[in-house]
C-alpha cells in the first residue's frame, strides 16, 4: 500500500512538471509571437513609434535648432523662440554689426542677435527655412533632393548649386544611413510651415584666399 502511495506521488508530480511545461511553451509561443509583430517596426523607427517620431528625436540630438531656429531673450538668456521653430535667419533680422575684414583676416566667427547668421571668412551665411512651407521652406523638396544636400554640400541639392556654407555642418550629417535622412525628412515636412524669406549669402570682403 505504501508503495502504490509513492508510485502515485512520483505520477502526480510527473503530470504537473509537464503540465507547467506545456503551459510555458504556450506562453513562450505566445511571447514570440507577440515580438514579431512589434519588433518589425521598432527597428523600422529606431525603436520609436513612428517615422516622424524619430525623426523628431534625431533633429533634436542633431543640434538643428541651434542654428535654425532663433533665439529671444528667456529668464536664463537666449533660448529657442518656438513660434519660429526650424524657419531660419527671420528676414528682418540683420546680421552682427562687426569690421568684417577684421573678422575675416583673424579667422573668427559672430553670430546676430538670433543666432541665424554667421559673419566669417567665408563672408555671410543664414540658417535656412527648413519647415514645411512650400514656397519659403521645403515643403515641395522631395526626399533625394534633401538627401544630395548632405552627400553633395550643394544648396538645395542641385548639383551645379552653391556650396552649403559654414557653420552647417552637413559633412557628419551626411554620415547618417538612408532610414535616419528619410524619418528626418519625415519630420521636417510635419512642421508648422513658417513663411519667411531668407537673405542671400553675401562673399567675404577680403576675397576668396587660394
Amino acid at each position: 500500500m505504501k508503495r502504490l502511495s509513492v508510485y502515485s506521488l512520483i505520477i502526480l508530480v510527473g503530470g504537473i512538471f509537464i503540465f507547467s511545461r506545456c503551459n510555458s511553451g504556450q506562453a513562450g509561443k505566445g511571447k514570440e509571437a507577440s515580438d514579431s509583430t512589434t519588433t518589425p517596426a521598432a527597428v523600422a523607427f529606431g525603436g520609436f513609434e513612428s517615422q516622424v517620431a524619430w525623426g523628431k528625436h534625431l533633429v533634436a540630438i542633431g543640434g538643428c535648432n541651434d542654428c535654425h531656429t532663433p533665439k529671444k531673450m528667456g529668464p536664463n538668456g537666449p533660448e529657442n523662440n518656438m513660434d519660429l521653430e526650424l524657419s531660419g535667419n527671420p528676414s528682418q533680422v540683420p546680421p552682427a554689426d562687426v569690421n568684417r575684414k577684421e573678422i575675416e583676416s583673424k579667422g573668427l566667427l559672430v553670430g546676430n542677435s538670433t543666432f541665424t547668421s554667421f559673419v566669417g571668412p567665408w563672408g555671410i551665411s543664414y540658417a535656412a527655412n527648413i519647415t514645411s512651407d512650400s514656397t519659403t521652406g521645403i515643403g515641395t523638396w522631395t526626399f533625394e533632393q534633401f538627401k544630395r544636400v548632405f552627400k553633395t554640400g550643394k544648396f538645395g541639392g542641385a548639383p551645379q548649386g552653391r556650396n552649403v556654407l559654414p557653420p552647417m555642418p552637413w559633412q557628419g550629417i551626411g554620415q547618417m544611413t538612408d532610414p535616419e535622412l528619410e524619418a528626418v525628412f519625415a519630420y521636417l515636412k510635419s512642421t508648422k510651415p513658417v513663411h519667411n524669406v531668407v537673405p542671400s549669402p553675401q562673399p567675404p570682403v577680403l576675397g576668396v584666399k587660394k
